[in-house]
C-alpha cells in the first residue's frame, strides 16, 4: 500500500517550474498524490498534473527561449497590470483542456486573494483555467480578475504556503514546497591564521610588517569593492513581491507545520525568468531528493 501524500505548492514566479521535479521525485519514490493545494505557480502546476497532462507541459515548458517567453506576454496600457495572460491560457488550453476542478481526479484547490474583500479565495469547484488565472494574477505584472463584487489576484498575496486546504485530505503525510527559502549561503571567508602555530612573540609585529610592505590590492580591499548594481524597476517590483511572501510563508508554516517542507533556495533564479524551466526541475528534484532522504531516514 502506497504512502498518500497532501502535497502544497508555494507562490514564487519562475522558481515554481521546481514544483515539476519534486512531484517527479515523489513519483519516482513510490508516494501517492492525493491532494494539491497551490499558490499562484503551485496553483498552475498542481492543476496540470491533477488533470494528467503534466509531461506535455513539461515539453512545452523546457522549450521555451527567452524570446518565446516574451512572445508569451500580450501587453497592455491598463494600469493594474502589465499582462493580460489571453495567450498564456491559450496555450494551457492547448494541453490541458479547460476541465472542472470537482471532477479531477485528485483534489484540487487554486487559492487566489479577494483584495476588494481582503480574503483568500479557494476554488475547489469550477472551470480550472479561470482558478489558475486568478491565482497567477501576480500584482503590477498580470491584470486581475474583476467579477461582479470581487478583484482578484495572486494567492501568494496573502497565502503564499497553503497548507490548510489539504488537511481534510487525511493524507499520511501532508508534503509542503517553499519557493522562497533561505537563499543559499555564500563561502565565509576565515580570519587569518598562519601566525597561530607559532609561540605567539612577534607576531604583532610580523603581521604590522606585512601590512606595510604589502599594497591593499587583495579581493578585501576598498579599491576592489564593487558597488551594487542599481536594480531595474521590474527587480525592485518583484523582490517587494519575495520579500512579502517569504515571510508569511514562514508564519503560515509556524501555524500549521508540514510533515515535510521542500525548500527552493530564493536566489535559484529571478521571478520572471520563465526561460529556465530546465534547471529549475532538476532543482526541485535534487531538493525533494534530499528531503525525502533525511525524512524516510528518520521514520525507520
Amino acid at each position: 500500500m502506497k504512502t498518500t501524500v497532501s502535497l502544497v505548492l508555494g507562490s514564487g514566479g519562475a522558481r515554481g517550474y521546481s514544483h515539476i521535479g519534486v512531484i517527479e521525485e515523489l513519483n519516482r519514490r513510490g508516494y501517492e498524490i492525493i491532494c494539491i493545494a497551490g499558490s499562484s505557480m503551485g496553483a498552475l502546476v498542481g492543476g496540470i498534473y491533477a488533470a494528467g497532462r503534466l509531461e506535455e507541459y513539461t515539453d512545452w515548458v523546457t522549450s521555451l527561449r527567452r524570446i518565446d517567453v516574451f512572445k508569451l506576454m500580450d501587453l497592455t496600457l491598463r494600469g493594474e497590470g502589465t499582462i493580460r495572460g489571453e495567450r498564456l491560457l491559450a496555450k494551457l488550453r492547448d494541453i490541458v483542456g479547460n476541465p472542472l476542478i470537482q471532477e479531477l481526479p485528485i483534489t484540487y484547490t487554486a487559492v487566489a486573494t479577494d483584495l476588494t474583500h481582503q480574503k483568500e479565495v479557494w476554488f475547489q469547484k469550477g472551470l480550472m483555467l479561470e482558478a489558475i488565472r486568478a491565482s497567477i494574477a501576480v500584482p503590477g505584472f498580470f491584470t486581475p480578475v474583476v467579477e461582479e463584487d470581487r478583484v482578484l489576484v495572486d494567492g501568494g498575496v496573502l497565502n503564499p504556503i497553503p497548507i490548510i486546504p489539504t488537511v481534510a485530505a487525511h493524507a499520511d503525510l501532508i508534503i509542503a514546497v517553499d519557493l522562497n527559502a533561505e537563499a543559499q549561503r555564500h563561502r565565509v571567508v576565515l580570519p587569518e591564521t598562519r601566525y597561530l602555530d607559532r609561540s605567539g612573540f612577534s607576531d604583532e609585529w610580523q603581521v604590522e610588517t606585512n601590512h606595510k610592505s604589502r599594497p591593499q590590492t587583495g579581493k578585501n580591499s576598498v579599491r576592489d569593492a564593487q558597488p551594487h548594481k542599481a536594480a531595474g524597476r521590474i527587480d525592485v517590483l518583484f523582490n517587494s513581491v519575495e520579500v512579502m511572501q517569504e515571510s508569511l510563508g514562514k508564519y503560515k508554516v509556524a501555524g500549521y507545520p508540514p510533515d515535510l517542507l521542500i525548500g527552493i533556495p530564493k536566489d535559484a533564479c529571478r521571478f520572471y525568468e520563465f526561460h529556465r524551466a530546465r534547471e529549475m526541475i532538476e532543482l526541485g528534484r535534487l531538493m525533494a531528493q534530499d528531503s525525502l532522504r533525511q525524512m524516510e531516514k528518520s521514520m525507520r
